[in-house]
């Protein structure tokens, strides 16, 4: 698996949520808690994931992590 990951992220128990989902599938990411570059992004809510660009919401977040855990 070769994608940049960014969490965007508020601190909220969702953000939390992600952040532990990603750990336990061990994928790599970053966090961006920058109110200001997600607002720029469209962002009305965190926390979204980011990768390769594509912006995802909590529950397409979850999906896709699930999915990267099956590829294994």
């Amino acid at each position: 698996m070769d994608e940049h990951v960014i969490l965007y992220s508020t601190g909220c128990p969702k953000c939390k949520v992600l952040k532990m989902k990603l750990e336990k599938a061990g994928i790599p990411y970053e966090v961006n808690e920058d109110i200001d570059e997600m607002r720029k992004l469209g962002l009305l809510s965190a926390p979204a994931l980011g990768v390769h660009g594509q912006i995802m919401d909590f529950g397409k977040a979850i999906e896709w992590i699930n999915e990267q855990g099956s590829e294994a």
